[in-house]
This record gives C-alpha cells, sequence and structure tokens, in this order.
C-alpha cells in the first residue's frame, strides 16, 4: 500500500497509533512541511508517492483541478479527536488499501 501522508490539520500524534499498518507514513511535519502551503505538500507528496490525508476542502477542490497524482483522502469528521481519526484508519483499512491500488479512483471520503 502507499504511504499516507497526514496534513497539519490532523493531529501528528494519529501517526503513532497507525504505523503499524499503514507503513511508511507520515505527517507534514515530519518533513517540515508544517504550516506550509498546500501547492508545496501536493507536490512533495507526488514526488514522493504519497496519498494526501486531509480534512482541508483545499486539497479536495485541488485534486478535482489538476488530477492524480497525489491521491486524497478526505476525513469529513469535522471537529473530533485523535482517537476517532484513529478509529477511522483502523476500521476503514480494507478500503483505504483498495483505494490506494485502484488506479481509477483519486479522492476517498471518509466520515
Amino acid at each position: 500500500m502507499k504511504k499516507l501522508l497526514l496534513d497539519e490539520n490532523i493531529s501528528q500524534k494519529v501517526i503513532a497509533h497507525i504505523s503499524l499498518m499503514y507503513s511508511g507514513s507520515a505527517h507534514v511535519k515530519d518533513f517540515g512541511l508544517g504550516q506550509t502551503d498546500d501547492d508545496i505538500i501536493w507536490r512533495f507528496a507526488k514526488k514522493n508517492d504519497y496519498i494526501i490525508v486531509s480534512k482541508d476542502s483545499d486539497f479536495h477542490q485541488k485534486i478535482l483541478l489538476w488530477g492524480p497524482p497525489p491521491k486524497l483522502i478526505y476525513l469529513r469528521v469535522g471537529n473530533c479527536s485523535t482517537s476517532y481519526i484513529v478509529q477511522v484508519f483502523l476500521n476503514n483499512y480494507s478500503t483505504i488499501a483498495a483505494f490506494a491500488e485502484n488506479e481509477d479512483e483519486s479522492i476517498l471520503v471518509l466520515i
């Protein structure tokens, strides 16, 4: 499965809880990309073969405009706890894995 790159609007603590299932995944802050322009994050994800994970509609708009890669997992969970987001990743592993492998899909919305 491709690696996930969590946007800054998702807690960096999530990585520690999902790293066994989502090997190689990281947070934008791990690369010094916290508070960075979305275009830079987009190019970084594309160059390094990451799937962007964000709660931000800006990435949703970018993928509709520019197309993949990278792919986007759009979390429509609102304001919620870190543990809830971790559960979303754990409960949707097979869906995320299938999405990562499907070349015809560019956006996965999880709620």
